[in-house]
């Protein structure tokens, strides 16, 4: 099996902003600032202003929508529901897959 790590974590809070995400980019920076991590609340690093794709969009919709906003995580919704993360690790994987077929 293969070891993945996760760049991203999706957060909902239906009481304030809605969803949310926190990435690696997200943590990084708290520590780059010298911020207790083991003090910090979640809330104050999300992301907000989060970019949604449809279970319907092309991984070329998503790698251009990430493209536009300059992110590397899109949440998917499906309806009001999260459906998962994609993310840019996840699009060259499969770029990079697309071009090993039938190089045998």
């Amino acid at each position: 099996m293969s070891e993945r790590g996760i760049g991203s974590a999706v957060v909902i809070d239906p009481d304030a902003e809605g969803i949310g995400i926190m990435t690696e980019r997200d943590v990084l920076n708290a520590i780059g600032a010298g911020l207790d991590c083991d003090a910090e609340r979640t809330g104050a690093h999300l992301t907000w202003d989060v970019v949604y794709a449809g279970p319907e969009w092309t991984i070329e919709e998503a790698a251009a929508a990430m493209a536009r906003g300059g992110f590397r995580h899109l949440v998917v919704l499906d309806g009001r529901e999260v459906a998962g993360v994609i993310s840019v690790r996840d699009i060259m994987r499969v770029w990079a897959a697309s071009r090993m077929v039938g190089t045998g």
